[in-house]
């Protein structure tokens, strides 16, 4: 078993990976423009997510009232330069009746982008796991 072959497991791993979950999320983004309830949320904080990789980042913490009146907190999944989101504004949010915690800012950015993201990554990946796989 040469490097190649280790590499082309690896990166066509990760990719399976991350298409999975992409494909995921796309289901998710659909039901929510399909099914989703809407209503308005407020920003009331923005908190300090460390991450390993990349350092620490702010992810705005978006509050709203479901149909039955309950408050429900959530955070966006897109975080990092121009996805911040300023303390007290208003935004429009889409979540499932029976799944409030699956809420997610409806603007472009929060809903479609992270799907595009995960997949131009596993994307990426697969490609790279067939370059291996053609120059082993």
């Amino acid at each position: 078993m040469g490097n190649g072959f280790i590499g082309v497991i690896v990166c066509g791993a990760v990719a399976v990976l991350l298409l999975a979950v992409g494909l995921r999320d796309t289901a998710v983004v659909w039901r929510l423009r399909r099914h989703g309830l809407r209503t308005w949320g407020v920003v009331v904080d923005n908190v300090r997510v460390d991450r390993r990789d990349a350092g620490p980042s702010w992810a705005p913490v978006i509050a709203f009232a479901d149909r039955r009146g309950h408050r429900v907190e959530f955070t966006t999944r897109m975080r990092g330069g121009g996805m911040g989101l300023a303390t007290g504004r208003q935004v429009p949010v889409v979540y499932l009746a029976h799944d409030p915690q699956s809420a997610r800012v409806a603007m472009w950015r929060h809903t479609v982008g992270p799907v595009l993201a995960v997949l131009f990554v596993g994307l990426v990946f697969g490609g790279t796991a067939v370059l291996i796989a053609l120059t082993a």
